[in-house]
């Protein structure tokens, strides 16, 4: 048995020393260089042994299987340690030894022909399976090694080169050899589209003819694939590690099972070599060093001070003196505006005293000391007498009539002309260098789109960054129906979700993607703090983001972000140019979100908040904390962002955070529940109304309820004290807060079905049921013949709505609950948004289904558009106009082709009118008297109609309705409830319920 197993090794030994590299191996069997895994063989005889087994003696083994043949792997070579490997027993079939091993017994071994020629076979059986059989990769390596890097193939590319997964790459043959020219050809092919296109030099830098690369079933290291872009990688994917290290320090060998051969064991013995001393190569950094160093290019000033003998080393005494007793006392420090000053405002205090106001006076005049002195002037009083005899002078008489032409010649310019208007201040205005008087169309300004988070996607919101110009941000979803996300879970999984936000400074690269869990139909940034986004997603969840971490990336042009001076030559960085995907830090829990999509969002504004109640109360914080969500599942809901009770956020401090996720919303995640609940119900049964837009009156920015609180008793000291952050603080208390009495707290809503909807938020106690609950509308009014998708309050009248559903737009005021001021004729294209312009009163955008967008103009026409122009040659979904400047407006409108394109508003349709406002507002007036004049004519032909009927009845013989007076119902009405009683106690006494009283008998 010993020569036996001597004569197996040094087969092994002889077959280790001929098997060529693995492409010679690959070429010599004949195998097909992409299949790195040999194919499976049956079960061998009763004789052999298993596959994967390397098995000496007379044993023939079939096929290896894949990843299960045990051979002893080196290290890779190293200049700083060796390794010596102890004799491993022959007892175990499953651990042959190595050939250092072998050498390490100093024992020789003879091996019979006929069992040198048995294994000579076995070895070339499997010589092609040496290197080609990684599918260990995945169990063994815990980490990738320097030069791998994890890699998302989409499906086309896939396709392309051979490799989809679950077919051509699987779980249990994961690895794959792609040809380098069949990638490089397929990066200039689809070029950025490409999923190589991120790896691209690292490819052109690979030596070899063929890649590997490997399927991660799992996503262990956070993709579908990883790829070997160096040889170093790719031999250790080939020879993963498959010993483990001892707490002693000594290696011990993992048998197939799992379990530690405790009898192999290899001792790793550290060697030190020095390092080698190199020839200096110049990279050109002592020429900057040089340029650095201080020079002098003048001679240096000599100064000599002198002082008596004997005042060196006189102690000091110092004493206060008085201003004005030394002329070069005097010394002020005057403040002056620092302009790289960058940092916003969270609390300010300001005091007023009633002082007289200071003035500062200089003059060139001799400098004497300091003094304080004061001037107080009186007006000249003269008596009755001295104004009679100056009233009846002639010199005054006299220079009346020669100053009064000058006078009436004054006021007639000061009529006719602004004498004070610079003309040279204004000479640019009008005609600037963004548009002339001339112009009357949109101009194409910029067009932003992304080949690959973009492309063939709807976009569903665009919205303005607040503080930043030049930033938009837009969400884009998959253009599918329900049915189609069902049939395509997969692919809807796979595919992210995402918020792009776009800068002018690169319209080509986003500069941020916000990752979602699902689709984003809404979302909206934080008015006071435009780092927090939050949006509503399909599935009814709410999201927040917090992108305070990348505001510097979108105020910085991405031509400057690698002009770093403290950057060394050589360690710049490479991911400066690369798109950050920010995670969200919030998601609202799924149970108590809304049953179907969000379709709007809505920050509170900062000068209120809103109690589980509906009471408004005041928001001593000055910050936006609470939104407001709508869907189709009948309802909408209030959201509160501040740490519930019992949570601080100083309890999330000691987490773990592997990701990088802001923690602003930690408290929040997955636990998030709405404040209040406002059920939009019918009045009549069959169903309830399903909202997709919503307004209410207050407006951010408009404290004008603040101004009209009614007195109160001051308030507590220290009550409301202190700006209030995102992630720090607990709202105060309901005590301390003052209720808003001037707050209206009805909202409109626009429907699924074309209505609008005019209801309060405040619960009530309903009358019937005794249950606190939302009342039922007020009104509500079927006009629009398909769902509402727009419903926005005019910027200069807060009462003043334009909603827009199906083929129709109308326009509504508050309080007039008839029906709309102002509805338009039937579009011959469906309509899909609207937007009131931010500069002009009477003037707002309606685009179509068709690309086009109508410009209306309500003080030119209102039967017709006054613009229309074609945009887009596919069905625009969202407008939103924005204002950079005077000089410049912008239009964002984002299509169902996922491109937002980006118009310059010309000057007729961005400076308003004189008097335009109030043209507008008297043109709405005049409408609102139109209105109640239609009511009133329905009124008098209702009543007119009753009259006919009368008349009729009454010729043909009919009794007419006897129409009561007041007094003559209220006594019936009294007789009815008195034969109720009667009733009712005649029945209670036949149940033996009620005793019947006898009347006791008149008194004689």
């Amino acid at each position: 048995m010993a020569d036996n197993e001597n004569d197996a090794a040094a087969a092994d030994a002889d077959a280790n020393k001929e098997a060529p590299t693995e492409k010679a191996t690959t070429e010599e069997t004949g195998e097909d260089q992409s299949k790195l895994t040999p194919p499976k063989t049956p079960a061998s005889k009763p004789g052999s042994a298993k596959p994967g087994s390397a098995k000496s003696g007379s044993a023939r083994s079939g096929s290896a299987k894949p990843g299960s043949a045990k051979s002893t792997t080196s290290k890779p070579p190293s200049a700083k340690s060796t390794t010596s490997v102890a004799k491993t027993p022959a007892s175990k079939p499953h651990s042959p030894k190595s050939s250092a091993a072998r050498t390490a017994t100093g024992k020789s071994s003879k091996t019979s022909p006929g069992k040198a020629k048995d294994k000579e076979d076995e070895n070339e059986e499997t010589e092609g399976a040496t290197e080609a059989a990684p599918a260990f990769v995945l169990e063994v390596l815990e980490a990738l090694p320097a030069g791998a890097r994890p890699l998302f193939l989409a499906s086309k590319t896939q396709e392309i080169l051979g490799c989809i997964a679950d077919e051509h790459v699987t779980e249990e043959n994961p690895a794959k050899l792609l040809k380098k020219e069949d990638i490089i050809l397929d990066m200039r092919n689809r070029a950025a589209v490409s999923d190589f296109s991120v790896v691209k030099q690292k490819i052109f830098d690979y030596p070899e003819d063929e890649i590997l690369i490997v399927y991660d079933v799992e996503f262990k290291f956070g993709e579908n694939f990883y790829i070997a872009l160096t040889p170093e990688a790719r031999h250790i994917m080939y020879h993963p590690p498959k010993a483990k290290v001892r707490a002693d320090g000594t290696v011990v060998e993992v048998g197939e099972e799992g379990e530690e051969d405790m009898e192999a064991v290899e001792e790793i013995i550290h060697k030190y070599v020095p390092p080698e001393s190199k020839e200096w190569v110049s990279q050109g950094s002592e020429k900057e060093i040089i340029e650095e160093t201080v020079k002098e290019n003048r001679p240096r000033v000599k100064m000599s001070i002198k002082r008596v003998r004997r005042d060196f080393g006189a102690p000091c005494q110092f004493t206060d003196r008085n201003v004005g007793d030394a002329k070069d006392a005097y010394m002020e420090c005057t403040a002056y505006e620092d302009k790289t000053f960058d940092l916003k405002k969270l609390e300010l205090d300001k005091c007023v005293q009633a002082i007289p106001v200071f003035t500062e006076a200089g003059t060139q005049t001799e400098w004497k000391h300091p003094r304080n002195a004061n001037t107080q002037y009186y007006p000249r009083e003269y008596g009755e007498e001295k104004m009679k005899e100056i009233g009846e002078s002639k010199s005054l008489q006299t220079m009346a009539e020669d100053v009064a032409p000058r006078f009436e010649l004054a006021l007639q310019q000061n009529e006719i002309m602004d004498v004070f208007f610079d003309d040279w201040l204004a000479l640019a205005d009008e005609d600037g260098s963004f548009g002339s008087k001339a112009d009357n169309h949109l101009k194409e300004y910029q067009s932003f789109t992304d080949l690959q988070f973009s492309k063939d996607k709807t976009i569903t919101c665009i919205e303005w960054h607040p503080t930043i110009k030049g930033v938009a941000a837009v969400a884009v979803c998959d253009k599918m129906s329900f049915d189609s996300r069902i049939d395509h879970a997969a692919k809807v999984i796979m595919t992210p979700s995402l918020i792009l936000i776009w800068s002018f400074t690169d319209p080509i690269h986003p500069q941020l993607l916000l990752e979602a869990p699902d689709d984003i139909y809404s979302f909206k940034f934080c008015p006071t703090d435009p780092s927090i986004v939050a949006g509503g997603c399909i599935n009814g969840q709410v999201v927040l983001w917090d992108i305070s971490a990348h505001l510097e990336r979108l105020k910085t042009p991405r031509s400057n972000r690698k002009k770093n001076i403290n950057t060394l030559p050589g360690f710049e960085d490479e991911s400066a140019f690369d798109t950050p995907i920010v995670r969200y830090c919030a998601v609202s829990s799924i149970e108590h979100s809304h049953k179907a999509a969000i379709t709007d969002v809505l920050w509170v504004p900062d000068h209120m908040e809103i109690n589980r109640m509906g009471v408004p109360q005041e928001n001593r914080q000055q910050q936006c904390v609470q939104l407001m969500t709508c869907a189709a599942d009948n309802c909408i809901l209030l959201w509160d962002t501040r740490p519930p009770k019992g949570v601080t956020s100083a309890d999330d401090k000691g987490l773990k955070n592997p990701m990088g996720i802001p923690t602003t919303f930690r408290y929040l995640d997955l636990s998030w529940k709405p404040h209040m609940k406002v059920n939009l119900s019918r009045s009549e049964p069959g169903g309830d109304h399903s909202p997709t837009k919503f307004s209410i009156q207050e407006i951010q920015g408009d404290r004008s309820v603040l101004t009209k609180l009614s007195e109160t008793k001051d308030d507590k000291p220290g009550g409301g004290g202190g700006g209030y952050g995102f992630s720090t603080g607990k709202p105060s208390s309901a005590k301390e807060k003052r209720t808003l009495q001037d707050v209206n707290t009805h909202l409109y809503a626009g429907g699924e079905d074309g209505e609008i909807i005019y209801a309060d938020w405040m619960p009530q106690k309903d009358q019937d049921s005794g249950k606190i609950q939302t009342p039922k509308p007020t009104f509500y009014n079927t006009l629009h013949d398909g769902p509402v998708n727009t419903l926005q309050r005019s910027p200069f009248f807060r009462d003043i709505l334009l909603c827009v559903g199906g083929w129709t737009f109308s326009i509504w005021k508050e309080g007039v609950n008839s029906g709309p001021i102002l509805a338009s004729s039937a579009s011959p294209k469906r309509l899909t948004a609207g937007f009131w312009s931010p500069s002009r009163p009477g003037v707002f955008y309606i685009t179509r289904v068709d690309g086009s967008v109508d410009v209306w103009d309500l003080l030119d026409r209102t039967h017709e558009p006054s613009l229309n122009q074609n945009v887009s040659s596919v069905p625009i979904t969202c407008i939103y106009p924005y204002q950079v400047s005077s000089k410049q407006h912008l239009l964002a409108i984002g299509d169902n082709s996922g491109t937002l394109h980006v118009l310059e508003i010309p000057w007729s349709l961005r400076q308003p009118t004189p008097n335009e406002l109030v043209g507008v507002s008297n043109y709405f007036d005049r409408e609102v008297k139109r209105r109640e004049f239609v009511v009133a004519r329905w009124d008098f032909r209702e009543m007119e109609k009753r009259e006919i009927e009368a008349e009729a009845k009454r010729k043909a013989g009919i009794a007419p309705n006897v129409q009561l007076s007041e007094e003559e119902l209220e006594m019936k009405m009294k007789t009815e409830y008195m034969a109720y009683l009667e009733e009712e106690a005649s029945f209670l006494r036949q149940l033996g319920l009620k005793e019947e009283v006898d009347e006791p008998l008149p008194e004689v």
